[in-house]
Order: structure tokens, then C-alpha cells, then sequence
């Protein structure tokens, strides 16, 4: 698998990118925020991330999509790439009775995402405030999140100090962080 070594900032290739790519990286300058970028092979599985992980630095964190049975409320629910996901325990943190992956129609119209490329920063797409954000605690205990900027073939490190306190604020959103 193709991995570049990191790099600051914005891709030089920028213009080459897709908009919602770009919004990403306008996004994160317009707030001042410092990341480190990889690009790389589509990263499409578990396994294809952790090699990203060695060059980063940064664990995995898995983005999951969630909906309740009527497809009426939205989750974004961010968790360690290295526990498991069990829908019975993040229903009950959540209130809700039943949930279940959200149909991929749906990581289109909201997030402007693909599968794979599921991404917090997606939610700049988010234009009806469709989708809630939900943290797994853990994620938030390591210094740096990693994440995609809506493509699966880059991957971004961005300190957690930041995620918190001005990435998700300037998203319009607040998180519900979630021991699970």
C-alpha cells in the first residue's frame, strides 16, 4: 500500500482534490488549526488503516453512522478502531431502542461521504443539522484524532485539543461523549 510521509498543512495538489476535500482543508485554516496529512491508497478496511496508524502516529478511530429503526434521528458516533462495536450497549447510551447502520443514501445527503471515508469533518456538510455527534470517551484521551477529510485516500492528525475546542464548535454541534 502506497502511504506518503507526513506533511503540514494543506496538500500541495489542493486544486486537483474534490470540493469536499477542499472544504476540508479551508475549513481547518480558516480556524488556525495545525494538522499533519498522509495520502494515500484507498483506505477502504480496518487492516488498510492501521498501516496509516505506523505513519501517523494516531490509533485508528472508527466513524460510524447511526440511525433509529423510523430513519428519523442520525448519529455520528467515533470510536477507537480497537473496540468492538455493539449496538445493544450504544442504544442504551443513547436512549434509543434500536439502532442500526445508516443506509448509505442517507452518508451521502448528509455528510457528502462514501462509505470508508465516514468522517467528523463531514458534518461541514451537515447543512440541517441532521446528524448528532457522539464520542467514545477514549478517543478523546489520546492527544491527537486522526480522521479523513472526506475521502479515504488522505488522512489527517489533528490535536484533540483542537478537536474539541474549536473544530466541533465551529461545526455548530456539541458532543455527547459516551463511556462505552
Amino acid at each position: 500500500m502506497y502511504i506518503s510521509k507526513p506533511y503540514k498543512g494543506r496538500p500541495v495538489d489542493v486544486e486537483k482534490r474534490q470540493d469536499k476535500e477542499k472544504r476540508c482543508y479551508e475549513f481547518l485554516d480558516s480556524l488556525g488549526v495545525e494538522y499533519e496529512v498522509v495520502d494515500h491508497d484507498e483506505a477502504s478496511d480496518m487492516e488498510k488503516c492501521k498501516e496509516i496508524e505506523g505513519a501517523l502516529g494516531v490509533k485508528i478511530c472508527k466513524n460510524i453512522v447511526l440511525c433509529n429503526r423510523q430513519e428519523t434521528k442520525f448519529f455520528l458516533f467515533m470510536m477507537p478502531g480497537d473496540k468492538k462495536y455493539v449496538t445493544k450497549d450504544i442504544s442504551k447510551k443513547l436512549d434509543m431502542s434500536r439502532l442500526s447502520f445508516a443506509k448509505e443514501n442517507y452518508l451521502k445527503e448528509f455528510l457528502d461521504v462514501t462509505p470508508g471515508s465516514v468522517s467528523v469533518l463531514g458534518l461541514l456538510n451537515d447543512k440541517n443539522n441532521r446528524v448528532d455527534l457522539v464520542i467514545d470517551r477514549d478517543v478523546i484521551k489520546a492527544d491527537f484524532i486522526r480522521c479523513h477529510p472526506c475521502e479515504n485516500t488522505s488522512t489527517l492528525k489533528i490535536s484533540t485539543t483542537d478537536f474539541l475546542n474549536r473544530i466541533i464548535p465551529a461545526l455548530g454541534k456539541e458532543a455527547k461523549i459516551i463511556d462505552n
